[in-house]
């Protein structure tokens, strides 16, 4: 089979891409079972801040979503938002903060590759989407939450969520709390907790302006003028064929990759066969789509790794690696853990923490007990426990002797662990096993203008085509903090769902 031409740069060849991705060409659709200006594909996060955004501008707006309704990952999430520059709820809590320092955290903590520009934009624009959300209805408690911790207990709306007040980034930008989280009574985590607060009032927004939406509905593949202009997409409900019709432009919000085996294996192997911290859904389906039209991608290898432990718990005890020694600061953000645990130090971690600490950690108060860990080893000297877990002989006594020391004097000189968390370690000490303790999600995806419009390889916009959230390369490249997804996704969804109602 030969090269099949759609006009521009969209030229792609057919043995190259699987079939069910493999664009439509518009000559070839008879009839249209459905149609809008604006075809949203996804409902979560990203589509439903495209949609209210869309329909705002006076377009029809047609949400297609593949789950018996909205939702998505960001549903089920605890609803961190990565906001700051001096929101109300910043300034209600007492905290400073500024689009320049912002900035200056995101620019490192984002990672190598992280975009610049990007950055910037978002940063100049937190106050206003912090705002936009406040407008839609979604609800935000003027009360910081101050504990370690994966999200607040309670209905608190503010708490560090990025290691900003731990080094070395506290000696980069003044830290500032900027995980803005939907006030909500009753949360479980992971069942129900602060992402719901999120999506309802958006999609209840969305509806009001007269969106609409067609639940159980699969996108398979994009629909082509002979010009190259995307005009819609093939998919399926209930086992039959549908073509849509988007009359200036379809917006994929479909999420991300972390559920399709082979492009894990392809783009992002060290996560293949561990658990996904997403939801089936983010199969990929929308990255493989657009790049059956040639579209670029960007940091297709970076992932966030959760490290499954309360950090009631990591930040009472001294983390150290295969060899007995420390190699990161307990008290620094879970994210960032979990990807130096997982990238350079062999997946392989063990809590060192005494009975008393563990006891503390245990009576904390969490939003996460479910990740509270018993030790798996416990002795009554460090030596014993040494010999318990097979560490090299003398390697976890001098790193605990050493540590002792620099916390008697209220110091960490090797990693620079925050004062208030010194203490040295006592007896009896016990161990927990974190080996095979990561789980993640993949942060790469289509490349696109700060509007959404995707990129084709060629470094133009392939026509029609607009993308946002975790299907995209947003903010994080290879780094992260708690509530970047849900913070790009909203805020490059709206950009997204104008630049598509203006076609």
């Amino acid at each position: 089979m030969g090269q099949r031409s759609f006009g521009g740069d969209a030229t792609v060849t057919a043995d190259a891409v699987d079939s069910d991705v493999y664009p439509r060409s518009a000559d070839d659709v008879d009839t249209w079972d459905l149609e809008a200006d604006v075809v949203i594909v996804g409902y979560g996060i990203a589509g439903a801040a495209a949609a209210v955004e869309a329909a705002s501008a006076g377009a029809d707006v047609l949400v297609v979503e593949r789950t018996g309704g909205w939702g998505g990952a960001a549903a089920m999430a605890g609803g961190f938002i990565y906001l700051g520059g001096g929101t109300a709820l910043q300034k209600a809590c007492g905290f400073d903060d500024s689009a320049h320092n912002m900035e200056a955290f995101l620019n490192v903590a984002m990672g190598p590759g992280a975009d610049e520009r990007r950055i910037a934009d978002y940063c100049a624009g937190s106050v206003e989407h912090f705002d936009w959300l406040v407008q839609c209805g979604v609800p935000f408690k003027p009360e910081f939450w101050g504990e370690p911790g994966w999200e607040p207990p309670g209905d608190q709306g503010l708490m560090f969520t990025g290691g900003e007040n731990a080094f070395p980034f506290n000696t980069i930008a003044q830290p500032a709390p900027r995980g803005h989280v939907p006030q909500m009574a009753d949360k479980r985590a992971g069942e129900r907790s602060g992402g719901y607060m999120l999506m309802k009032p958006l999609v209840d927004t969305a509806a009001s302006l007269g969106v609409r939406a067609a639940y159980d509905v699969r996108a398979e593949s994009l629909i082509v003028q002979a010009d190259g202009r995307v005009v819609g997409l093939m998919a399926h409900r209930y086992g039959q064929p549908l073509a849509i019709r988007a009359r200036r432009g379809v917006v994929l919000a479909s999420g991300s990759f972390a559920y399709n085996d082979a492009m894990v294996m392809q783009y992002a192997p060290r996560l293949a066969g561990r658990p996904a911290a997403s939801i089936e859904q983010h199969d990929g389906q929308s990255i493989r789509m657009a790049q059956a039209l040639g579209a670029d991608l960007a940091h297709m290898d970076a992932t966030e790794v959760a490290f499954l432990i309360d950090p009631q718990q990591t930040v009472r005890g001294i983390l150290v690696n295969e060899r007995g020694q420390r190699y990161v600061a307990e008290d620094m953000y879970s994210g960032r853990i979990g990807q130096v645990t997982l990238y350079h130090q062999n997946d392989t971690a063990y809590l060192i923490i005494d009975s008393d600490a563990q006891e503390e950690a245990m009576a904390a108060t969490s939003a996460t007990p479910l990740l509270k860990r018993p030790a798996t080893w416990v002795c009554e000297t460090v030596a014993e426990l040494e010999g318990e877990i097979g560490l090299p002989a003398g390697s976890l006594q001098a790193t605990v002797d050493a540590y002792n020391a620099a916390a008697a004097r209220g110091e960490d000189p090797l990693l620079h662990k925050k004062r208030e968390w010194l203490k040295p370690v006592g007896a009896p000490v016990g161990a927990i096993d974190l080996r095979a303790s990561c789980a993640g999600f993949t942060l790469g995806g289509l490349q696109t203008t700060l509007d959404g419009e995707v990129l084709h390889v060629a470094g133009k916009p392939i026509p029609g085509l607009y993308a946002a959230g975790r299907c995209t390369a947003g903010l994080a490249a290879w780094g992260y903090a708690s509530g970047v997804s849900l913070g790009d996704g909203s805020f490059y969804g709206r950009r997204a769902g104008r630049a598509a109602a203006k076609g």
